[in-house]
């Protein structure tokens, strides 16, 4: 085994979209940066979670609209065809291969070591290669994690033995399974209920909670459950399962109220944990497997010195890929600003202090229907103590959603802030919707007040007309 050493400005760990972006900024702004990473260069999001999951949905919501489109639904005859579905599915997951991702790389002269890095100190790090030699790498001025999260199993007697899915076996499956049971009630859940129902699969959802989407307004979990149905998922909430056996090929499932269930497949879809459970932290007075708590420069906060950086799901901030690469916009700059010896401050371009990740977090779930929201819930804007008004409005009285399918059924609920005249929660509901979210995420972010979002006048006739609907109903 050989061992060598090598220094550098950055140190980032975890080659994901995340430590990409953190790496990227740092080398532009003249620091010697090298990534370390054991899987493959673009982590989870590129070939296990968002370009594989939406490309199995993106068929499945467009099939599900044209079916609802006079002069077209005769057109669309038949059930979706897998086995393309499968293989585009396989081409925008880049074939589970990473060569384009290093050439990225090169391109903005970052360095790349494959292998395991675990910290063996303040600002060190040693890698081990796939080829057993060791490379300890020193940073001269910060290292940064950015190693994500992996799926959290829950305890269950005969789980090991039954070689469930997680996510990844969800998005990356080279087969449908004739009955596919997945316990949980996230989005995850949704998600992949949503695809492999409409690809084949007879899909049966094992909910501990009373509903889906538990963290959204329970409008949207509402009509994702009319729409799972309609679909022909079966849900039962209130479930949860107490053993597990794999026998004769099919996985046995035996359910806390003693009911048993027979599938091919199941999928836990049930959390996540963070990745740093063998990152050496320990040897900085860290506990292995616990998130890293940062501040929003993303300093870790329990590490002297301020040379450790945590960005990402692995922080627990916004377990979201947009918002780790905006978290890593900002640690990039950070990073660059201390090591030039520069104040750090909140500027308007390549701000230092990340605030979106506490007050307006975008997200979509491309189910069908589609959900997209940012901002507060009504639970979470009343539980703040903020003066607020509910406004809600039907998103089938929308011009454009006669247009867009037929039959449409939607709703709109736009939080005001009472106080400050502006809006601080937007969720949507119905198909085509994803589309709506970042105006939404403008109108939160930038406190837009509501006296000048009645000059943004929507075009007609489309879904965005339900902002003039959302301000005329809010002024009664």
């Amino acid at each position: 085994m050989n061992e060598t050493s090598r220094t550098y400005d950055v140190i980032v760990i975890g080659a994901g979209p995340v430590g990409e972006n953190v790496a990227e900024r740092a080398r532009a702004a003249g620091l010697s940066t090298v990534i370390v990473e054991r899987e493959l260069i673009g982590g989870e999001c590129s070939f296990w979670a968002c370009d594989p999951s939406k490309a199995l949905l993106r068929p499945v919501v467009a099939r599900a609209d044209a079916l609802r489109v006079p002069g077209l639904r005769e057109a669309v005859t038949g059930p979706l065809d897998a086995a393309a579905v499968l293989a585009h599915r396989d081409e925008m997951a880049s074939y589970w291969k990473d060569e384009n991702q290093v050439d990225w790389l090169d391109s903005v002269s970052v360095d790349l070591i494959r292998g395991h890095g675990r910290l063996t100190g303040p600002k060190e790090v040693a890698v081990q290669t796939p080829d057993g030699d060791t490379i300890a790498l020193t940073a001269r001025h910060a290292v940064a994690v950015s190693t994500g999260t992996r799926a959290a199993l829950p305890p269950i007697p005969g789980l090991e033995g039954v070689r469930p899915w997680t996510s990844r076996e969800a998005t990356s499956a080279d087969q449908v399974p004739g009955r596919l049971a997945i316990v949980g009630g996230g989005v995850v859940a949704v998600e992949m209920a949503t695809a492999w129902q409409a690809l084949g699969s007879e899909v049966t959802m094992l909910v501990l909670e009373n509903g889906l989407l538990q963290r959204m307004e329970p409008f949207a979990g509402e009509l994702v459950v009319d729409g799972l149905r309609d679909a022909g998922v079966d849900i039962r909430f209130n479930t949860s399962v107490a053993s597990l056996v794999r026998e004769d090929g099919e996985v046995r499932i035996t359910l806390a109220d003693g009911g048993q269930l027979a599938a091919d497949e199941i999928l836990f879809a049930t959390g996540r944990a963070p990745n740093t459970w063998d990152l050496g932290l320990e040897t900085i007075g860290l506990t292995p497997g616990d998130w890293l708590t940062v501040d929003d420069t993303f300093r870790v906060t329990d590490v002297a010195d301020g040379w450790f950086y945590a960005v990402g799901d692995v922080n627990h901030r916004a377990l979201m890929t947009h918002q780790g690469k905006y978290q890593a916009r900002i640690a990039g700059a950070v990073i660059a600003a201390r090591a030039a010896g520069e104040p750090v401050d909140d500027t308007m371009w390549g701000a230092h202090v990340a605030t979106a990740d506490h007050i307006a977090v975008p997200q979509v779930v491309f189910t069908h229907p589609e959900i997209a929201a940012v901002g507060m819930t009504t639970h979470e804007a009343e539980r703040s103590g903020r003066r607020i008004s509910v406004v809600d409005y039907d998103l089938a009285h929308v011009a454009g959603a006669h247009q867009y399918v037929e039959g449409y059924q939607g709703r709109a609920r736009m939080l005001v802030d009472e106080d400050r005249g502006t809006v601080v929660g937007v969720t949507f509901a119905g198909p085509g919707v994803a589309e709506l979210v970042h105006s939404a995420t403008i109108a939160v972010v930038g406190e837009v007040p509501l006296d000048r979002l009645w000059h943004v006048v929507p075009a007609f006739p489309t879904l965005g007309e339900v902002w003039l609907r959302l301000l005329e109903t809010h002024r009664g």
